[in-house]
């Protein structure tokens, strides 16, 4: 079979390709918003011929900041056939975040939304960046040229989505052919940012070749084909919604439902009335889908097939996915923005216990391994660092070449900073992140092998455990907890519940029950969060 990156060169040649090979297929519902793959074809182009009369040149770094919906993607993949590297922003992040990263990649152009969640993006960003040094609509943000809401208005210094387009008008279909043709496979695609749980986000580089061929195989691999209809629920901003969904979709010619904010009851709506057999995203996605109490009321029987990966996926989950809405194909796999989101992946064929306890296997063409704290191979069954080496790993970070350095080895090997544990066949298990052990009276302790232990009980849905002070120990575990609607657990049960269950060392010396976990808009529990309202 001929490699996508092969056959289609670049993101552009792909929207092209799809536009004519499925030309009269659904594309995109959004809401009212009904498009063909053929639509979406005129509309990208459309979106390019305005980029370029904006003076998006190649190589010049175009923004979206805004919520999953059919103008993001329009926007997206306009900017990207222009010839431009796309740069998605957190939809989470406040005004000074965002110009953060604007200008950090010294971006010239940016797509926002009107307003989101109550909050007015243009005026948030307005505050951070409003005064500086620079000409353009936001003079704290020098090479930023131009601002457009996505939109029916726009204050005066920025221009409605309406009017950009319009503007477009003047740029020939020929041209903006010229301009996509000369996009190169190994010209950088898109500068995706990490969350920055732990520190400063840091823009990882990709090119139009590995992001073609890395979704390629993960569409292969997860069994996506044309005519699925998927309810693509994961930020846009995030790999996981970015590339597993519209640039999969893209090679597949499936249907793209964008869902703005994840709600149990606008997912079941949605899944009823579209006739949803697609459905990504991470285990409380679907946790929260299976215990809703209505439920029953909604046709869920389209769905089948669920791709889901986090370092806890409890076994009860996948069995209950696959036995109460008898979904054919539920995976689990693993990945990190610098490994372009994609290093292992389980396969269909897999058992129960190898999907719920691993995250599969290294995807083809490329490598994985764990080591030890001195850089040495570990054999199967030790826990140690994940390294991954292959075509996925990301160019480096935009612009820093020390923290490249730190991250990416001499021959090749990405450093992830998460710990994990190999078994005979490859399948590889996420315990940790190597911040967040802590030492409990010399042991190392991870929190995720004591998330994973305490999940097996009834009465937890879901919890994260962190570090905390000990004047005798050094440092002892501290559960937050989510109970099951209706349990009446005490923190003392849970406690010497989990004695019984684990290592004394690991046993959180305090649970705190709560509502939710804090989670950023991908689904990683913010432990930052935890460990700051523990103190």
């Amino acid at each position: 079979m001929r490699r996508a990156d092969v056959e289609f060169g670049s993101i552009p040649g792909l929207v092209r390709a799809a536009a004519e090979r499925h030309r009269d297929r659904e594309a995109v519902v959004d809401g009212r918003t009904r498009i063909t793959y053929g639509e979406l074809g005129e509309r990208v182009e459309r979106a390019a011929a305005a980029c370029m009369a904006a003076g998006v040149e190649p190589g010049s770094r175009v923004a979206v900041w805004a919520p999953n919906t059919a103008d993001w993607i329009v926007a997206a993949l306009g900017a990207v056939t222009a010839g431009a590297v796309l740069v998605p922003v957190n939809t989470r992040f406040k005004g000074t975040e965002a110009a953060f990263v604007l200008e950090r990649t010294r971006t010239e152009l940016l797509f926002v939304t009107g307003a989101f969640l109550g909050t007015s993006y243009v005026a948030s960003l307005r505050r951070a960046a409003g005064e500086g040094p620079g000409e353009g609509p936001l003079p704290g943000l020098p090479h930023l040229r131009e601002v457009v809401v996505l939109a029916d208005d726009a204050p005066a210094v920025f221009r409605t989505w309406k009017d950009f387009l319009a503007a477009g008008e003047a740029v020939s279909a020929a041209s903006v052919r010229d301009r996509a043709d000369a996009v190169r496979p190994g010209d950088p695609s898109d500068i995706t940012f990490t969350s920055g749980t732990t520190g400063r986000p840091k823009g990882a580089v990709v090119t139009h070749a590995q992001t073609l061929r890395i979704y390629d195989t993960w569409s292969e691999l997860a069994g996506l084909g044309e005519g699925d209809r998927y309810l693509i629920v994961n930020p846009f901003f995030h790999t996981f919604g970015y590339k597993a969904g519209i640039i999969a979709c893209l090679l597949r010619g499936a249907t793209m439902i964008p869902q703005p904010v994840f709600s149990v009851d606008t997912a079941l709506a949605n899944i009823a009335a579209e006739r949803i057999s697609v459905l990504p995203g991470p285990p409380t996605l679907h946790q929260s889908i299976l215990d809703h109490p209505a439920r029953a009321k909604h046709d869920l029987s389209a769905l089948r097939l669920v791709v889901t990966g986090a370092a806890v996926v409890p076994l009860e989950l996948v069995e209950r996915l696959r036995s109460e809405l008898r979904i054919a194909t539920v995976l689990t796999a693993y990945g990190l923005t610098e490994a372009g989101g994609t290093v292992t992946m389980c396969r269909r064929s897999d058992p129960p216990e190898i999907i719920s306890g691993t995250s599969g296997r290294a995807i083809p063409d490329t490598e994985v391994k764990v080591v030890g704290p001195s850089g040495e191979d570990l054999p199967p069954g030790r826990q140690g660092e994940v390294l991954v080496r292959g075509y996925n790993i990301m160019q480096g970070y935009f612009e820093e070449p020390d923290e490249t350095r730190k991250a990416i080895t001499a021959d090749g090997w990405l450093r992830t900073g998460d710990v994990g544990v190999m078994d005979g066949d490859g399948n590889l298990r996420i315990t940790d992140r190597i911040k967040d052990m802590f030492i409990v009276g010399g042991f190392n302790a991870y929190p995720a092998e004591i998330e994973q232990l305490m999940a097996r009980h009834p009465d937890v849905t879901e919890v994260a455990v962190v570090g905390i002070p000990d004047p005798r120990l050094g440092e002892v575990g501290k559960a937050y907890a989510v109970r099951r609607r209706g349990a009446t657990m005490t923190a003392d049960d849970l406690i010497a519940w989990s004695r019984r269950e684990m290592a004394n060392y690991k046993v959180p010396r305090e649970v705190e029950f709560v509502t939710e976990l804090p989670r950023n808009a991908s689904g990683k529990v913010l432990k930052t969060q935890l460990r700051s309202r523990a103190r």
